[in-house]
């Protein structure tokens, strides 16, 4: 970890890594190395059936994932009834970067949105063979030309993009994200905020470049804390689109309407022009969550996401 390196070399690397909103991450990595875990505020992994029953859900019902960067936090909610109900909080040791999502291969930054897990994704090779990969770049990432791979939630403390929960936290979230794919839950949806999304907490954000794209992520935020069922979701001209779920109906991969498809396949036949590999691999509505994976890339010593590419101008597209 960086502030393992001693002398002024630990110091200029936590400050570049760590140069953003939540300063709590510097002292959760202190811990995590001194062995002082569970991080406070942990739920008891060691109880997880007692748990499980205490809340009146078992471990086969569909769950569905929810991240705060600024809050350092991770939720489990569970299925119970026509809605769901939160299981567990669990404190996040490390995510690099700041708050917005992650826009290039090697930045170093977390990404923001809405992301689903097939059973394909609960397999990662590399250090983290029990870890979920969110699936990043999703359809919207890769409309707005946003690139990067293997963005997971794992074990340890440390992470350069990806969302590092400490080993037996990350093991119960993995042993959890089975057993509802095992139970039939076909697609565990993620949704990861920059912050808890409140009108208030939004309404501080008038200043940032991502306001526009935060209110959109605010729309399924209220839709989902009004009903208590995770949303259906879409993208189309930029944006997300959401549709609220019907009891009982389970919300399935992202979709996008045609123009955002086109601009997808556009993008993609520029990318094939252009003397260096193709960064990623359009996932298109039309592709199963199995099939369409973005190509693996080669692993940096820390965490799953590869080293930056040579950049290029490429075109947002809106």
């Amino acid at each position: 970890m960086a502030f393992a390196i001693a002398g002024i070399g630990a110091a200029q690397a936590l400050t570049i890594e760590l140069k953003d909103v939540a300063a709590d991450r510097v002292e959760r990595q202190r811990a995590a190395a001194a062995g002082a875990l569970p991080l406070p505020g942990t739920p008891n992994v060691a109880f997880l059936q007692a748990r499980l029953r205490d809340k009146g859900v078992t471990l086969a019902d569909p769950i569905l994932i929810r991240i705060f960067k600024a809050e350092s936090e991770l939720e489990i909610w569970k299925q119970k009834g026509g809605g769901y109900i939160l299981f567990a909080t669990y404190p996040i040791c490390h995510w690099s970067g700041t708050l917005g999502p992650k826009l290039r291969d090697g930045d170093r930054q977390a990404p923001e949105g809405y992301y689903t897990l097939s059973r394909s994704q609960t397999r990662h090779v590399g250090r983290w063979p029990r870890s979920l990969d969110l699936g990043f770049p999703n359809i919207l990432d890769q409309s707005q030309a946003r690139t990067g791979s293997s963005i997971l939630v794992h074990g340890g403390c440390s992470s350069i993009g990806c969302f590092a929960m400490t080993n037996p936290v990350s093991d119960e979230i993995h042993q959890m994200t089975l057993a509802a794919m095992d139970g039939g839950e076909q697609i565990v949806p993620v949704h990861v905020f920059p912050f808890r999304m409140t009108d208030k907490n939004l309404a501080a954000q008038d200043a940032s470049p991502w306001k526009a794209f935060w209110t959109n992520l605010k729309e399924g935020y209220d839709l989902f804390e009004q009903t208590k069922r995770p949303p259906i979701i879409g993208v189309c001209s930029g944006r997300y689109i959401f549709r609220e779920t019907q009891v009982r109906e389970s919300a399935g991969p992202l979709e996008a309407c045609g123009p955002t498809l086109t601009a997808i396949r556009e993008q993609d036949q520029w990318l094939r022009d252009v003397p260096y590999p193709t960064p990623f691999t359009p996932r298109l509505a039309s592709q199963s969550p199995e099939t369409a994976r973005p190509i693996p890339q080669v692993q940096s010593s820390l965490d799953g996401e590869a080293p930056a590419a040579p950049m290029f101008s490429w075109p947002l597209i809106r």
